[in-house]
């Protein structure tokens, strides 16, 4: 018995949409959901890096996971949100997403791992896939999305 519930181990994640694809972000991450606001530039930062918000009186840093990708620029629409995840080291950090569509909570055997290849540099940002009935979500690896390889290159 001890057995199974270690094997059905659950874990919920937000599901964004990013054009015309579904992405999976661990809950576990995410501190805050927020409307669209204004973003202030700030110089000589990588571009993907869109600018800093005030969220509360703390000074955030917004991302858009778009651009980091490779993916089209981001279109700002009313269902454009800011995710604020919070990450140990680094403190809060916000994603720009297209939507919010639910949360959803997947057990280890509807995941999914992502073969590596280090070509694919798409890939890196994705450790695995969750099969949601008959939908397939895309599971962010919110390491490598918030990692700052690009300024060791």
């Amino acid at each position: 018995m001890e057995r199974d519930i270690i094997m059905n181990e659950t874990k919920q994640y937000i599901v964004v949409k990013l054009g015309g694809e579904q992405y999976g972000i661990d809950i576990s991450y995410v501190d805050n959901i927020v409307r669209m606001q204004k973003i202030t530039r700030v110089p000589k930062v990588q571009p993907y890096f869109k600018g800093i918000i005030n969220l509360r009186g703390e000074v955030v840093p917004v991302m858009s996971i778009r651009t980091k990708m490779g993916l089209s620029d981001d279109e700002f629409t009313d269902a454009t949100r800011i995710i604020i995840l919070k990450i140990e080291e680094q403190g809060s950090l916000g994603i720009i997403i297209d939507a919010v569509k639910e949360v959803v909570t997947l057990a280890k055997d509807e995941i999914d791992k992502v073969a590596y290849d280090a070509k694919d540099e798409k890939n890196n940002f994705i450790n695995g896939i969750g099969k949601h009935g008959e939908e397939l979500i895309s599971l962010f690896d919110i390491n490598c999305i918030i990692g700052e390889r690009e300024a060791v290159l």
